[in-house]
């Protein structure tokens, strides 16, 4: 491009500075660069998404928004096992496990807890976090091809609903449209569809409420997890996955969802969910089901009463008045509250398991593939609706500004107490250097005030941001993994949407602590020292970002964030000047906000001040002040200039991490040969057919399992 390197380095040069201000400024033009000329979102390879002209015809085109393409996913012998490196011992989280799910049909994956139901889900999402401790084969086919879900469109509902709080339902909706589907360009197009979806998720009551959060009541849980189904569903996807959607909802709210889950599945959405323990209405809504239990395999086929009837071959009647899913559940858990109990409940799981695994071609799905589309034709609509663009750099850039300023303005609860700690701190600072006067004790005095709000107005600003960002990081990672957008256009929005608000509170702050103080009592040097407090500011905030991004969760960055600080707050040019700096730190002084913030505010406040003198090595003017204490030599304009080097160093750098830090998945290996299992017969059954007999068992008599030792783990020694 034609702002080569040379250019960078005029620029750079032109920037001031020398030594670790070069580098900072180097890396944060470098990357300032790349951020405004990156690629968007990615798309697949050339030759994954371009057929053969003549292979299509009118109605090969991709369906529009709304329509749904039908995808049948067929997983066989999938195994996951997770090694122990201490204990030198694999313990497997699914082991040859197999099965199918169909358009048209609610499938529900069921078990107790730790019997790797979410495992499941997130395999057949190709969801697996990638981890040298794990180990994942089997086959994976959509519509009787091996391929990924990258080649179609699908939906990922997870456990935690996690939204932008201040935003309402019917915004969260619209924005998603907007990021997700730029072919629709018409405002009334897109508003009809935002509301047709609210109407079909039963949301039209709250689409103009704020979502809320621990702080400000919003909608209700059912309502959020609704919405939740509502964001995934923007972009019409073939396939419909949620982990445990009822968790944490009452019976009524679980129902709802689970209604919801069973009216896409009949609009021709392929629905995946794993449920726990649901009630009885709740499993009569199920067409098909997969039992797990620790990992295995102890049914899967049509639900209802197809599973009461086939374990009553067994001997397992399910009582009358009975929920079938507290049933299920029972017959299939360990029962630890003995050891009798935990080896007659392992005995009985065994000889389910291994019934089933020998018999499994005798359970069939009931209904077949509906309509015409053959799997060739589907998996070249997903591969051209997966390759599909998302709108344009800057309308994207447009559309998180909005989202960003309207998060930002709206937040109440979080402004208010920023107000009040940002002028309580400047009254309590005030009231302890009130009115000071031009006496030699208060040279030090002054730098003590001018050291103090440089730390304040850094860790607010810190201290707000890493509260806020990990959770706002998962939604962007959410959405990126989607393709709704790239990552320049977000940091460049929310860096611009919090300018006004954040530059609110260091007003505020100087308004209150300049006339208490009684600080160099000029117009000019009062919007200095605003200027200076805010850059600051914006710098800590841009730091508070890249400490986000460096960890996983909230607690983590609430500790590394002040720690970091603290370095900075000790080499900040009031407790260690720069020239008694040991050699090796000093680098930190050069790349210190709070030294920076403190020399700046130094320079405003002393520059043609004068002392009383009452001796004559007393200082006299406030230019004498600056260079005994190695402030001097330098001007304000420098001083925000480094800030600003520092504040794009920190945004490169949470550019960087989040880039790396991209989700990796691990991919699935097809398993040896010799491992794998015929494909299961999942034909339809007919009203006339009857499955094929089952091995004959006495009445009442259960099946019968080798012994096994009641304190065995389950694990594979010496595996490493």
């Amino acid at each position: 491009m034609a702002f080569g390197a040379k250019k960078v380095g005029h620029v750079v040069s032109g920037i001031g500075g020398n030594g670790m201000g070069q580098i900072l400024a180097a890396m944060a033009a470098a990357l300032l660069i790349r951020l405004f000329s990156g690629p968007g979102p990615a798309s697949l390879p050339e030759d994954e998404t371009c057929e053969e002209n003549d292979s299509v015809n009118g109605d090969d085109a991709p369906p529009s928004a709304g329509k749904v393409l039908p995808v049948t996913i067929t997983w066989r012998n999938i195994t996951c096992s997770l090694s122990d490196k201490h204990s030198k011992s694999v313990r497997f989280l699914l082991k040859d496990v197999s099965g199918e799910a169909k358009p048209g049909r609610l499938l529900a994956v069921m078990g107790p807890s730790g019997s790797g139901k979410t495992t499941l889900l997130n395999v057949l999402a190709s969801q697996i976090l990638a981890s040298p401790r794990l180990a994942l084969s089997g086959l994976l086919e959509f519509n009787g091809k091996p391929s990924s879900t990258k080649a179609y469109k699908f939906a990922y509902v997870r456990q935690e609903d996690l939204f932008f709080s201040q935003l309402t339902v019917r915004e969260t909706l619209s924005l998603a449209a907007e990021l997700q589907l730029p072919e629709i360009s018409s405002i009334e197009e897109r508003d009809e569809y935002v509301n047709n979806l609210l109407f079909k998720l039963g949301l039209v009551s709250c689409a103009d409420s704020i979502i809320g959060d621990a702080k400000v009541r919003g909608i209700s849980g059912g309502e959020k997890k609704r919405l939740s189904l509502g964001c995934e569903l923007i972009a019409s996807p073939s396939v419909i996955f949620a982990d445990e959607p009822t968790t944490g909802l009452d019976a009524f709210q679980a129902e709802k969802v689970m209604e919801t889950l069973r009216l896409l599945a009949q609009d021709g959405h392929t629905v995946i969910c794993s449920i726990h323990q649901p009630r009885g209405s709740v499993y009569g809504k199920f067409d098909d089901i997969v039992l797990l239990t620790e990992g295995t395999l102890v049914y899967a086929g049509p639900a209802r009463d197809q599973p009461l009837e086939y374990f009553s071959r067994f001997g397992y009647q399910c009582p009358d008045h009975v929920n079938p899913a507290e049933f299920l559940a029972d017959l299939i858990s360990i029962d630890y509250s003995s050891s009798d109990s935990v080896y007659s409940s392992k005995k009985r799981i065994d000889a389910l398991v291994e019934a089933f695994s020998t018999q499994s071609s005798a359970v069939l799905y009931a209904t077949p593939l509906t309509g015409k589309t053959g799997p060739k034709q589907g998996m070249k609509f997903g591969k051209k609706i997966a390759a599909k663009r998302k709108g344009g750099w800057w309308k994207q850039f447009w559309l998180l500004l909005k989202r960003a300023w309207m998060q930002a303005s709206r937040d109440g609860p979080t402004n208010k107490v920023r107000t009040r700690m940002s002028i309580a701190s400047a009254i309590i600072f005030g009231s302890v250097f009130w009115r000071m006067g031009r006496s030699q004790t208060s040279i030090l005095d002054r730098m003590g005030l001018l050291q103090v709000t440089a730390i304040n107005t850094a860790m607010a600003a810190l201290t707000k941001t890493v509260g806020v960002f990990p959770k706002e990081r998962a939604i962007v990672d959410r959405e990126r993994a989607k393709g709704s957008y790239a990552l320049g256009p977000y940091l460049l929005s929310k860096l611009i949407a919090e300018i006004p608000v954040g530059a609110a509170f260091p007003l505020m702050f100087g308004a209150v602590l300049y006339p208490m103080a009684r600080l160099h009592p000029t117009f000019s040097r009062f919007g200095k020292f605003c200027g200076i407090v805010t850059v600051e500011s914006f710098a800590a905030s841009a730091m508070g970002l890249t400490v986000g991004s460096m960890v996983p969760t909230t607690e983590a960055a609430m500790a590394l964030g002040p720690s970091l600080m603290t370095v900075f707050i000790v080499f900040g040019g009031y407790y260690v000047t720069a020239d008694n700096t040991p050699i090796i730190f000093r680098w930190i002084p050069r790349s210190s906000l709070i030294r920076w913030a403190f020399q700046g505010l130094c320079i405003n406040e002393f520059t043609g001040l004068k002392f009383d003198c009452q001796n004559s090595f007393d200082i006299q003017t406030g230019e004498q002040a600056l260079y005994r204490y190695s402030l001097g030599g330098t001007c304000i304009r420098d001083t925000v200039i480094a800030q600003s080097r520092i504040l794009l160093f920190w945004y490169s750098t949470t550019y960087l991490l989040l880039e790396k830090n991209k989700p990796k998945y691990l991919l699935l290996k097809a398993p040896a040969s010799e491992q794998i299992e015929p494909k299961l017969k999942l034909e339809p059954l007919l009203e006339t057919d009857q499955p094929p007999p089952l091995k004959q068992v006495e009445q009442n008599q259960q099946v019968e399992s080798t012994p096994v030792d009641q304190t065995e783990p389950f694990i594979l020694e010496g595996a490493k």
